[in-house]
């Protein structure tokens, strides 16, 4: 079976930069933020292009919903060497405010008009931790699912995917069509070079609203306030294990 393989690529805030809350605790600051493409949906961009090069793939098609600068993200993913891109514009408020439910609802759309086979995802955003939008996505669409993928292998139509779990790894298997999260060790992204980058430049990238999908993509959910964690306190020494043990008493640990 060749496969059609969709690739989720989030724009999220850049791993390196520390977050801040608003003043009013409504969200966290972006403007004039650095953004990058989510690392985990490198990683699974990465893992579809490695199955195009094992001509096991046909094409390889990078999806992104949000605001312009999501162009930005999809233009890395093109320069890694995905085929075309898709971007839905969602702005705003509904931006800020969408939910995993409405991205697989979106999502769900491009597979059927890509008639794609293979779906590709990070097993999170590092925004908001929700790994939620592959298993729904695999939900509505009633697709097998492989989560946590640490390794993949194509067998005829069906994939092997092995998968992080508490006690160890765990193999299973799964039949196409089916709906992929990546895990940090599945594979290490490529870098996008200065040539490939000129040439992304000139790739398809199709535009569209959810409006033009059919999608409502208004939340469901409200949050109520954003705050940072509480400061670590400072820790204290103690000469011996009789004071470590009346310490702890005294602090209710024991």
């Amino acid at each position: 079976m060749s496969l059609r393989v969709l690739v989720g690529c989030k724009r999220v805030i850049d791993y390196a930069v520390k977050v801040r809350v608003k003043p009013d605790s409504s969200g966290v600051v972006t403007q004039g933020v650095k953004h990058s493409m989510n690392p985990f949906d490198e990683i699974a961009v990465e893992q579809a292009l490695q199955l195009k090069e094992q001509k096991l793939a046909s094409e390889v098609v990078a999806f992104s919903c949000g605001p312009a600068q999501c162009v930005e993200t999809l233009r890395t993913a093109l320069a890694m060497g995905a085929d075309r891109a898709i971007h839905v514009n969602v702005e705003g408020a509904e931006y800020e405010n969408m939910q995993p439910l409405a991205v697989a609802k979106i999502m769900k759309k491009l597979v059927e008009k890509e008639e794609a086979n293979l779906v590709i995802v990070g097993k999170q955003a590092i925004d908001d931790d929700c790994n939620q939008t592959g298993q729904m996505l695999a939900g509505l669409l009633g697709w097998s699912q492989g989560t946590f993928a640490s390794k993949i292998d194509v067998d005829g139509e069906q994939l092997n995917v092995v998968r992080e779990v508490d006690g160890g790894l765990e193999t299973v298997q799964v039949r196409l069509p089916s709906v992929v999260s990546a895990d940090l060790r599945l594979n290490t992204p490529r870098y996008a070079t200065l040539p490939n980058i000129m040439k992304a430049k000139k790739k398809p990238l199709d535009k569209m609203s959810a409006g033009d999908l059919g999608v409502d993509v208004a939340s469901k959910v409200s949050t109520v306030r954003v705050s940072e964690p509480p400061v670590r306190q400072a820790g204290s020494k103690v000469e011996s294990v009789p004071d470590l043990i009346q310490k702890l008493k005294e602090k209710g640990a024991l």
